[in-house]
């Protein structure tokens, strides 16, 4: 099995799993518990309760008319990877429905708002690292930003934000309180997903002994570094400041190890949500001796 199948694999694997999740909150908790949502599912219990439309139907309807939108003006690669997401989710959320033991878990709206919450930003997380889209109301944003540069997340927030005051018809202030609850945790964890596994801690070290913590960083973390031309502000003495990124667990040892060498190293230590590269995102190359 070659590498590119694999990944391919790996990248249904997800998306299926992500759907799952996300069908499994709606199944659990939004529906249960009478909570409103933004997105595709936000306009499917608008048009159950005004219509009667049934909430599977719905969505099958809605996904494949987005799909087809998204096909029109995002291209090829937008169709590949959410044809996934856009015939799976129907198909999980109806077939989860049928298990009526998923659908009485709790009976507290807001601890139902929280689990839905952070099940929907993770699911959504785990879709949007695969390189997919879960398809509906993701959508249209996607198409605006191509055709008139509008930033995804503002056009996102604005039609949850509609589709949330459209279920007033139906819903009270309270599930729209909780509703809001809802799209806000789900925005946090989402952000927070999307984090995992690529942040890194950024070192910047100022030392007469730079050539020593340099080759130390080097030779002993198996670390890249750089080294910056720098003039200190007082009294205007040149010098090289090392610059590494490692990752948050050598911390402790990159700290210990510029100790050892300066005790009064000056050592600037700030936290960098992605890096791309040598050593993170591609293989480490070594200068033969």
């Amino acid at each position: 099995m070659n590498k590119s199948y694999k990944g391919y694999i790996k990248k249904i694997t997800l998306i299926l799993i992500g759907n799952t999740i996300y069908a499994l909150a709606v199944t659990s908790f939004i529906l249960p518990d009478g909570l409103i949502t933004g997105g595709s599912t936000g306009l499917a219990l608008l048009a159950y309760h005004q219509l009667g439309i049934p909430i599977t139907i719905f969505v099958s309807i809605f996904n494949v008319a987005m799909f087809a939108l998204g096909a029109v003006f995002l291209g090829k690669a937008f169709v590949l990877t959410t044809m996934v997401s856009t015939f799976y989710f129907p198909f999980i959320l109806g077939l989860l429905q049928k298990f009526p033991q998923l659908q009485d878990l709790t009976s507290d709206r807001l601890l139902a708002a929280l689990y839905a919450g952070i099940m929907i930003g993770i699911s959504i997380g785990i879709v949007i690292k695969a390189g997919a889209s879960t398809g509906g109301m993701d959508i249209p944003p996607l198409v605006l930003n191509k055709k008139f540069g509008f930033p995804v997340s503002v056009s996102l927030y604005g039609f949850d934000f509609i589709i949330l005051l459209s279920q007033m018809l139906f819903a009270n202030k309270e599930q729209v309180l909780y509703g809001i609850l809802l799209v806000l945790t789900y925005t946090v964890v989402l952000d927070k997903v999307l984090l995992v596994g690529q942040a890194r801690t950024q070192v910047k070290i100022v030392s007469e002994k730079y050539r020593e913590i340099n080759k130390m960083i080097i030779d002993r973390l198996d670390r890249g570094s750089t080294l910056i031309h720098a003039e200190t502000g007082y009294y205007h003495n040149e010098s090289l400041v090392v610059l590494t990124v490692i990752s948050n667990r050598e911390l402790p040892k990159l700290n210990e190890l510029v100790l050892s060498v300066d005790p009064k190293a000056f050592m600037i230590i700030s936290r960098v949500n992605e890096v791309k590269g040598r050593g993170f995102t591609m293989e480490k190359v070594y200068k033969e001796h």
